[in-house]
């Protein structure tokens, strides 16, 4: 089955859409550089605002309990949206440093916070300066007095992006994601040992690059009912262009579907049987398109 993307939101003067999350109920994403989020209702087809001064939060997801966590990429902290309409800051430092611009995220069973933290400069004030020697996984865990301590737990990634926590809970896949040439954009997936800390990473896939410049790899990505990776990836510069493309849990191409856009940035399923793949673009899109797949999240 050939996915047709339905066009749901043109982009703006202000680009960027990004982290698109399912409540059971309403599709919630982030227009970054607009400092808010979005709430789309199926039933309605109407798109609001659902929270402003967001500062440039990109990535979202909730937890078991359906508590809504964000990368706060322009207060370079990690945020909890409450009910009561606080944004929440749980985590802004590693080792007394503070954090670069914290990009996407995926919450395990026990609660823990894995999340990316690259240096994305479009994402923070040019006043801002890198504290930190490195551009890292982190996993922030939750503490008894409700607050969350964060650990490094990646040594060997240069530009982490998307993350996901497989079904089974043991392994976490990154999207390592530099545009430098030499740098290869992979898709990895690391063991998650028993005490937290992560084994050496299989490579599941591997984008190279041409005369015509470096192949864009992941950005953001869910999972299907069957553990398969469904990922954002592929730009207008080079390459096959912008896709969606299906990957199984050991790295085979399964699918591929072309996106009407030229850098897709993240997707995840929704809608009451979770087979619809809702996308955000780098342009600001926000796109629909009805699936021979279901989706599964921990939430709802």
């Amino acid at each position: 089955m050939q996915w047709k993307f339905e066009l749901l939101m043109k982009p703006s003067a202000v680009p960027l859409t990004e982290g698109p999350v399912w409540d059971g109920e309403h599709l919630y994403f982030t227009h970054i550089r607009a400092s808010r989020i979005l709430r789309y209702d199926l039933k309605t087809n109407a798109i609001t605002e659902w929270r402003g001064g967001t500062n440039r939060t990109n990535g979202l997801a909730f937890d078991a309990q359906g508590r809504l966590f964000g990368c706060c990429s322009g207060g370079r902290s990690m945020v909890r949206f409450d009910p009561d309409g606080k944004m929440v800051t749980i985590a802004d430092r590693l080792d007394g440093k503070q954090l670069n611009t914290p990009n996407d995220l995926a919450i395990d069973r026990k609660g823990r916070i894995w999340f990316t933290n690259p240096v994305n400069e479009g994402n923070w004030d040019k006043t801002e300066v890198m504290e930190l020697d490195n551009q890292s996984v982190l996993r922030a865990d939750p503490q008894k007095d409700g607050s969350y301590a964060v650990t490094r737990v990646t040594f060997d990634t240069t530009q982490p992006n998307g993350i996901l926590v497989s079904k089974d809970q043991g392994t976490l896949y990154v999207a390592e994601s530099s545009y430098t040439k030499g740098i290869a954009r992979e898709l990895r997936a690391y063991p998650i040992r028993e005490d937290g800390s992560l084994g050496p990473y299989a490579t599941l896939f591997t984008w190279g690059e041409d005369a015509k410049g470096v192949h864009r790899g992941i950005d953001g990505m869910c999972l299907d009912a069957d553990g398969n990776i469904v990922a954002t990836n592929g730009w207008e510069v080079s390459g096959p262009g912008a896709m969606i493309t299906v990957f199984s849990p050991t790295g085979r191409v399964l699918e591929t579907h072309p996106v009407p856009a030229n850098r897709p940035t993240n997707c995840c399923f929704g809608g009451p049987d979770l087979t619809t793949l809702f996308v955000t673009t780098v342009e600001g899109h926000f796109f629909q398109a009805q699936t021979d797949r279901v989706g599964w999240a921990m939430y709802p």
